[in-house]
């Protein structure tokens, strides 16, 4: 095989490990319920795979329940169980229509009932009743994506604009308990963060908000304003949450299938945080240094990076990491760089990430396309299409971060 296929092989092998499936089977082996009846509300990009296996798992047990995810992600019906998608990363109508149907599911409980949540990444958006207009909501949250802001300073500002965010859907289920299985998409795991933590106290503070906002000059409405200012839930009695999978398991099955394929895994980090394109040169650098190695190494590398778009291109930060790199390995033999989402949706587009070898720059140039000019107009998209760099999994059902890899292959 070359190096292509054993990307394929990484990907596909990483990806499988991190499916919400055995994970929620996981979080439910033993699971007691009381003598009350047991609700599901399943939100983010996994929300369906993970509403799937609860219900094979304990469907008796299931009075009714309700799945929000994205567009495309339902892939069919479930005893029981209303599924609506709706729009990522921005929120749109659907989000709202689809939360609002969440709520009158629990609006109503006792102490005796329980309400099953299923979070996943991607629920920020997609598990939403805001408090302001919802055009104006769309449009901070595509200043705040636009602007560089991390996943933690984007949540910050959207909980205190939500009627569900920041622990309130844990307050409007009350007195029923709460018994939330979290898929976790953003580095080390805080749980108020995940999805701005419908069900967790939050441990941001109004005034972390109004730097936040201050920091990116961000444009907000008086009434977005004053929301900013007042304090999310700070502790809550009647949850228990389980996380059950994480971009750290993602990179793990990465080392495995590694190995399986005759690599050494080195682990660099499964926190990685920084603009993609530097992620990118810094995996380029680092296959330099290491082109008189005997044998063959996988550099591997887990977490979020970000993009300032400066262009209207089209693209996702895993295809700018891959194109970065490209630059920096351009002639370098049996090289190649990849970095997928684990969600197989990479920004606005249908791939899943970008693929690139030593070749690529030549074969780039060769049909006009300039790396430099196309990072900056952020439209890594058709260029890595050109240069059959694509990655494409279509929705995977899961959302546990993205992880980049640096092969090099030697002696096989």
């Amino acid at each position: 095989m070359g190096l292509r296929e054993d990307a394929h092989t990484i990907v596909k092998k990483s990806i499988q490990r991190a499916l919400p499936d055995e994970a929620v089977a996981w979080a439910l082996q033993g699971k007691k319920f009381g003598r009350g009846r047991v609700y599901v509300v399943s939100a983010g990009k996994a929300a369906w795979q993970m509403a799937k296996a609860a219900s094979d798992i304990v469907g008796g047990v299931i009075e009714a329940g309700v799945v929000v995810t994205k567009y495309g992600h339902v892939k069919g019906e479930i005893p029981c169980m209303e599924c609506f998608e709706a729009g990522h990363p921005v929120p749109d109508e659907n989000s709202f229509i689809g939360t609002q149907a969440a709520l009158d599911l629990v609006g109503s409980l006792s102490e005796d009932d329980t309400v099953l949540f299923l979070l996943s990444g991607g629920g920020s958006a997609l598990f939403e009743k805001p408090l302001i207009a919802g055009a104006e909501l769309a449009h901070i949250t595509e200043q705040l994506l636009a602007c560089g802001a991390d996943i933690v300073e984007i949540n910050t500002i959207r909980k205190r604009l939500s009627c569900v965010k920041g622990g309130r859907f844990a307050k409007i289920c009350e007195p029923a308990k709460v018994y939330s299985i979290v898929l976790s998409d953003i580095l080390g795991d805080p749980l108020d963060m995940i999805a701005s933590g419908p069900a967790y106290p939050d441990s941001s503070t109004s005034q972390d908000a109004l730097f936040i906002a201050q920091k990116y000059k961000l444009g907000l409405s008086a009434d977005a304003i004053e929301l900013l200012h007042k304090e999310t839930p700070k502790e809550l009695t009647n949850v228990e949450t389980v996380v059950t999978g994480s971009v750290r398991n993602l990179c793990e099955a990465a080392a495995d299938a590694c190995r399986e394929l005759g690599y050494e895994p080195i682990l660099l980090t499964d926190q990685l945080s920084c603009e993609a394109k530097e992620a990118g040169s810094f995996l380029a650098a680092i296959a330099k240094s290491h082109q008189s190695s005997t044998k063959s190494i996988a550099f591997l590398a887990g977490g979020e990076t970000i993009v300032h778009l400066t262009g209207n291109g089209e693209g996702g930060r895993n295809q700018e990491l891959a194109l970065s790199a490209a630059e920096g390995i351009a002639g370098l033999e049996d090289t190649a760089v990849f970095s997928v989402g684990s969600d197989g949706t990479d920004g606005p587009t249908d791939a899943a990430g970008g693929y690139v070898d030593g070749g690529t720059k030549e074969l780039l140039q060769r049909k006009g396309v300039d790396i430099y000019k196309t990072l900056q107009e952020n439209d890594s998209y058709h260029a890595l299409k050109k240069a059959g760099g694509l990655i494409m999994t279509g929705p995977t059902g899961t959302n546990v971060n993205d992880v980049a890899a640096l092969l090099i292959r030697r002696g096989m």
